[in-house]
């Protein structure tokens, strides 16, 4: 789609809140302070949002597929509230242990967004607040961008950081960057 912009974002730990014990509900999903206002701002900007996220939680048998539809509805109807657009959702429920392809940091999600969007991510914007968001985001050629939300202030410190990846402080701070 020529002339398309695209951004990939991460959701736990970019959009909402992230939890060690996993987002498991509606309730649990909790949107970080901006992050909705934020993709609202990128849509107004003409950006394409696609989030890009493991949810081992599946794999693990911690919730099911209807529970994830739950959450990723409560996730577009809250951001369309405030005005944003979801383009799409693209997940992988696995496990390490399954050692699938789509599991970041590997590239197989990215890859498939890629073949969606008939388009190649050299430069496309990957905002993660983990290593693995931002291993994904080089493994093709796309843009990492780190956020200090989530796990981000223990990214910044792993000595793997992708070099020359920028870091902002939250999803709206990367987001005004993009768009200013």
């Amino acid at each position: 789609m020529p002339g398309t912009k695209l951004i990939i974002l991460d959701r736990d730990g970019v959009i909402n809140q992230d939890s060690d014990l996993y987002i498991k509900s509606p309730d649990e999903w909790v949107p970080i302070p901006g992050s909705l206002e934020a993709i609202a701002r990128l849509n107004q900007w003409g950006w394409r949002v696609v989030v890009c996220t493991n949810q081992s939680g599946i794999g693990r048998g911690l919730f099911g597929m209807d529970t994830m539809n739950a959450i990723h509805d409560k996730m577009i109807k809250m951001a369309s509230h405030v005005g944003g657009t979801i383009d799409a959702i693209f997940f992988c429920p696995h496990t390490n242990v399954d050692a699938c392809e789509c599991r970041k940091p590997k590239p197989g999600m990215l890859k498939e967004i890629a073949a969606r969007y008939n388009m190649d991510l050299a430069g496309v914007p990957v905002v993660g607040d983990s290593l693995r968001d931002l291993q994904a985001a080089v493994a093709v050629g796309a843009a990492p961008m780190l956020v200090l939300t989530g796990k981000g202030r223990k990214t910044q410190a792993d000595p793997a950081l992708p070099e020359g990846t920028p870091v902002f402080a939250d999803l709206a701070a990367a987001v005004k960057k993009l768009t200013d």
